[in-house]
């Protein structure tokens, strides 16, 4: 993205289209990991977390960010509108590539509310 404000990133085309392909080489270790967004779904109702679920898969293997539900509430309070899908997946992917240049993979990733508003900052979501 670019550094220019966004005001909103529209729903378009098919979910797992939202984020291109990409790769992440770990600080730590030097692997490079290959990830791949899959789609967006309500965590309240599958795993009984409040969040929105996000998948991707991660050389293969399937790997699940939990973005915490109540960073969207504050931002629909800040902005007057809802985050979309497609924007909630954007935070998702920035997430994953923090963690994955920090660290190993993981199966599960918590995305704290101060996590989820502080990408919505850089990637200048409105």
């Amino acid at each position: 993205m670019s550094a220019t404000t966004v005001t909103r990133i529209p729903n378009q085309g098919a979910m797992s289209d939202f984020v291109r392909p990409f790769e992440v080489a770990s600080k730590m270790t030097d692997v490079v990991y290959r990830c791949r967004f899959s789609h967006c779904w309500n965590g309240i109702a599958t795993r009984h977390a409040d969040t929105i679920d996000c998948k991707f898969y991660v050389d293969g293997k399937g790997v699940v960010l939990g973005l915490a539900h109540t960073a969207f509430m504050e931002f629909q309070n800040r902005a007057k509108r809802y985050l979309t899908d497609r924007e909630a997946s954007f935070i998702a992917a920035e997430y994953l590539r923090e963690r994955l240049e920090q660290e190993d993979e993981h199966e599960l990733y918590d995305v704290s509310d101060q996590d989820v508003l502080r990408i919505i900052e850089r990637l200048r979501i409105r």
